[in-house]
């Protein structure tokens, strides 16, 4: 069942899609109408789940659920998969590559591929106090603190030259 975001207790489990382009407002509209129905029948094995989402950026898709209600299992996260995938299919964007980054530039937002990335930190256009976007958090607490990090706050500190 759809809840408001931020009705949803600061435990619930999310899932973050970063889209490899801005969504359009339309894009945005056609997003949350399609969120709004898939979240009202989402379940595990036929009991409801509560949940929400967010679009962040233009370019983010925050998917959540509280746990506390109902724990989600691998056949309704699985459907939480295909619902992103027919998204990414109706907008022709991408938003299930692992290997994009997305970091700020200013007030921009770029993605870019993790070998483009590595190289902006190898020549310094990248540095270690540039803010990424780490998008491995699990819960809304995290999204909240732990998603919009200096790089050398996150998991890319990684890629950072000795």
């Amino acid at each position: 069942m759809f809840v408001k975001f931020e009705n949803l207790p600061m435990h619930s489990r999310v899932w973050i899609y970063q889209s490899d382009r801005k969504f359009t407002t339309q894009e945005e509209e056609f997003i949350s109408e399609k969120a709004i129905l898939f979240i009202d029948q989402w379940t595990k094995h036929g009991a409801d789940l509560q949940g929400s989402f967010e679009i962040k950026y233009n370019q983010f898709l925050v998917l959540a659920v509280d746990e506390g209600f109902n724990n989600v299992s691998g056949c309704s996260i699985d459907s939480s998969v295909r619902f992103v995938q027919e998204i990414e299919k109706s907008l022709r964007v991408d938003m299930m590559n692992k290997m994009n980054i997305s970091y700020r530039e200013g007030e921009s937002i770029n993605s870019v591929k993790m070998t483009i990335f590595k190289e902006y930190v190898k020549t310094q256009k990248i540095t270690s106090k540039t803010i990424v976007f780490n998008n491995m958090v699990s819960t809304k607490q995290d999204l909240k603190t732990l998603w919009e990090v200096p790089l050398i706050k996150s998991w890319h500190k990684r890629f950072l030259v000795s």
